[in-house]
């Protein structure tokens, strides 16, 4: 059934309103919940994203109807890495058009897809609507909705309606990279082993803390593997890699309910004929020039702001930037006058201390950025 004007109109409003002030631990509640009434769906994945990488990163959030099959996590993003098909997020993410359906993708075969014979159809979905969060050219976050196999294919309208939402979501996600920086711990890295089904071989007591403040203190528990999807991804990437089917690196920056960024690096392990045989698994506190780039990408400054930024943080002057970078001095001072607006601040002093310092700063208060713990 159609939606009425006003009807879009009020849940449209309502998810701008959530985008404008976000909470990460309800802003995919939020918007999910109003999306649904404007764009009818059964399931629905949210993710944000590593803008360097497109690996899902918090907050994420995931609705099923289902029951779930065994190891799908693992499966869904193995197939992402691995399995040529329609609609991957790395498409999205270089198209013009940055959302697309399943049915409109094969032509309304949708049987063209590997995804839908052996994941969706056993799950008892019809169509499929993928988009990317996008500003600019990068990417901060995904959404993968589903229908059910009785219900008619999503529309060209719902396409554009999540389009038109997309730049709102993406902000959204944009900022929470800047409220939710922590300060890195002392503490070292920890290590991982997983088999090549996703399945958690060892782990030493650091990598442990580490999974426990990812996951929950349960995050050992039955279902473990499908409550870090991020990991899961990461340790995708790895095989994808390894396959000679993508190109690294296999990690990503994350970002745990307490807030703290963490930073997960994923290789795979061969034995001594060349067989791939596990997958290790690194977690570490993100080290603050792994979060710099991505608190630069949040504010929204241009590449050459980024430059200038970079320059200045070394301690350079207005001229020795500008003959650096073959500008005039005072195109460097413009350039600053332009990221001091962005940023908030009046002085070099104040930007620096904003990008490279503030963000880093140990949070007390409840946590600012978390995984919605449900089955997947």
């Amino acid at each position: 059934m159609a939606t009425s004007a006003a009807v879009l109109e009020r849940h449209t409003n309502a998810i701008t309103q959530a985008c404008a002030r976000p909470d990460s631990t309800t802003l995919f509640e939020s918007t999910s919940a109003h999306l649904r009434q404007i764009v009818r769906f059964d399931g629905a994945l949210w993710f944000g994203t590593d803008p360097a990488t497109l690996l899902p990163t918090a907050p994420v959030r995931i609705e099923e109807n289902v029951e779930p099959l065994p190891n799908q996590c693992t499966d869904y993003w193995n197939r992402e890495f691995l399995v040529e098909d329609v609609m991957l997020y790395r498409t999205l993410a270089r198209s013009t058009r940055s959302a697309a359906t399943l049915y409109a993708s094969t032509d309304g075969n949708p049987t063209r897809s590997a995804r839908y014979r052996q994941l969706l159809r056993p799950r008892g979905y019809g169509d499929e609507l993928r988009a990317v969060f996008r500003l600019g050219p990068a990417t901060w976050g995904q959404v993968d909705l589903f229908r059910h196999r009785t219900r008619s294919p999503f529309t060209a309208r719902d396409v554009d309606i999540v389009l038109a939402l997309a730049p709102a979501i993406g902000a959204a996600l944009r900022s929470l990279a800047l409220s939710t920086a922590t300060s890195p711990s002392g503490d070292g890295p920890g290590t991982a082993l997983y088999d090549l089904a996703g399945r958690l071989c060892s782990v030493d007591e650091r990598a442990e803390r580490w999974l426990r403040e990812l996951a929950g203190p349960h995050w050992n528990g039955d279902g473990s593997a499908r409550l870090m999807t991020a990991v899961q991804a990461v340790t995708a990437r790895a095989r994808a890699i390894a396959a000679g089917r993508d190109r690294g690196p296999a990690t990503s920056r994350l970002r745990a309910p307490s807030g703290r960024w963490l930073a997960v690096h994923a290789s795979c392990l061969r034995d001594p004929d060349g067989e791939p045989t596990h997958i290790a698994v690194v977690i570490e506190p993100a080290k603050s020039a792994q979060i710099a780039p991505i608190i630069v990408e949040a504010y929204g400054l241009t590449p050459r702001e980024q430059q200038i930024t970079q320059a200045l943080a070394r301690g350079m002057s207005n001229v020795e930037i500008a003959n650096q970078l073959h500008l005039s001095a005072h195109t460097v001072r413009d350039h600053l006058k332009a990221t001091f607006a962005k940023v908030g601040v009046s002085s070099r002093g104040e930007l620096v201390a904003k990008l490279f310092a503030d963000h880093y700063e140990p949070q007390m208060q409840a946590p600012a950025a978390g995984i919605v713990h449900t089955e997947f």
